[in-house]
């Protein structure tokens, strides 16, 4: 079982994102308040990167109903382009977390860079994901919420399959934009073309 708390007293929230890599789409992070006495259902909770997509989506209404709170931000492409993709991180981290109904005392933040937010204090957990349980709720939060955001679009730009792939960089979505081109959700900031697709 992961950690329930990183300290016993005040409020803390746990904040991570999901869609960093990928060469479209936005970049969505979530940000939670669990409860000090974790329920039964939400003990197994871990790092979304380890759990089946099958998974994820069944802990997703189990953190909502048992969270104090959680919120999601969302950073579009267009802003991705314009102020890098570590900097949207942390915007979309600031727009959850903005709309937050129990402001916290603690922000528990998965990776070892963050932007500060207003006078809250922070701490910066490398891989916190898999090891406080705040954290992984808002790592499945944020990774179904994009993967939901992702499925929309892919009715609207079925060529790159991103009901699939989600946008990620994979070999079939990068032939996908070197035979079809690209489309205004792709982050003209990123290679969006392998370069070893050129010499085939």
């Amino acid at each position: 079982m992961l950690e329930k708390y990183f300290s016993k007293n005040g409020v803390e929230a746990g904040c991570d994102e999901a869609g960093r890599g990928c060469l479209a789409g936005p970049v969505v992070a979530a940000a939670v308040v669990l409860p000090k006495k974790i329920s039964v259902e939400l003990k197994a909770l871990n790092d979304s990167k380890k759990l089946s997509e099958k998974d994820r989506e069944a802990f997703r209404p189990l953190i909502e109903k048992n969270a104090l709170a959680y919120a999601v931000g969302i950073v579009s492409a267009k802003e991705i382009d314009s102020i890098n993709i570590l900097n949207a991180s942390f915007l979309a981290m600031h727009r959850a977390i903005d709309q937050l109904q129990i402001q916290p005392e603690l922000l528990l933040i998965d990776g070892n860079r963050f932007k500060p937010y207003k006078k809250i204090a922070h701490k910066c957990i490398v891989k916190g994901d898999g090891k406080y349980l705040s954290i992984a709720a808002a790592s499945i939060l944020a990774k179904t919420y994009r993967d939901e955001f992702m499925k929309d679009l892919h009715e609207k730009f079925p060529v790159y399959n991103w009901k699939k792939n989600k946008a990620y960089p994979t070999l079939f979505h990068r032939t996908m934009i070197q035979q079809h081109g690209i489309c205004e959700q792709h982050r003209l900031s990123f290679s969006l073309i392998d370069p070893q697709l050129k010499l085939i």
